[in-house]
């Protein structure tokens, strides 16, 4: 086909990268985790240097915590890939024949006329490097050559989650006194958040963001409530 037509086929967004789920959780872990441990301090002392101090370990440990979790989750994923890549490739070599069979198997139980399998089959197997690309995708729904990355991985979540968490820190870094400017820049961002995460979802924008307006709220909330009992207990 060619002429507009053509031009306008469309694409696809890639839903397959190492960054986009760690980095979208970790902006929300940031926003949410950081907030509500800033609520719950501030709910038991009124101390800018405490709530601070606070906001910062808070903030540095969820970082360190998230870049380690999803370095070692996204490490073992693709050790495990790998493996079983490994043992496709061993039997590409052993049993190419049988290899051949099973691929043209695949392609007539989607519906592909046997003889055409067979042949689309012989031709992809001719090439070892193409065969287990082949292969790797339709049995163990990986490519190979694109394995998610580890240390992308770690580095998204890691910096996701401290700009998540230095928004409702700011403000007391910066010297103002009170929670309620660092719970607006929160849910502000919360909402915005949200609202970008729809861009990559079938939600509407409105819901999204709402949503994540809602969850950051709750645990806010919850967390300064208890903070507020402790305080006041003066435990």
């Amino acid at each position: 086909m060619t002429g507009p037509a053509a031009e306008a086929h469309h694409s696809h967004r890639d839903v397959t990268g190492g960054w986009l789920r760690p980095a979208v959780f970790g902006v929300m872990d940031g926003l949410v985790s950081n907030f509500a441990l800033i609520a719950g301090v501030a709910g038991g002392t009124a101390n800018t240097k405490v709530i601070s101090l606070a906001g910062v370990a808070g903030l540095a440990a969820g970082a360190f915590s998230m870049a380690g979790g999803e370095y070692v989750s996204v490490a073992s994923q693709r050790e495990l890939a790998q493996a079983e890549i490994a043992v496709e490739r061993r039997e590409l070599a052993r049993h190419p024949e049988d290899e051949q069979d099973e691929l043209a198997q695949v392609y007539i139980s989607r519906g592909v006329d046997p003889a055409l399998a067979a042949e689309v089959a012989r031709q992809i197997s001719r090439d070892p490097v193409q065969a287990l690309e082949v292969h790797a995708q339709n049995e163990l729904g990986v490519s190979p050559g694109d394995l998610p990355s580890p240390v992308t991985a770690a580095v998204s979540s890691f910096l996701a989650f401290a700009v998540g968490a230095a928004v409702p820190l700011a403000p007391y870094l910066a010297g103002v006194r009170g929670l309620w400017v660092s719970a607006a820049l929160a849910m502000v961002a919360l909402f915005g958040a949200g609202v970008l995460v729809s861009r990559v979802t079938a939600r509407t924008w409105w819901f999204s963001g709402l949503r994540q307006l809602t969850v950051g709220a709750v645990a806010a909330a919850l967390t300064w409530g208890l903070g507020s009992i402790v305080g006041a207990s003066g435990i």
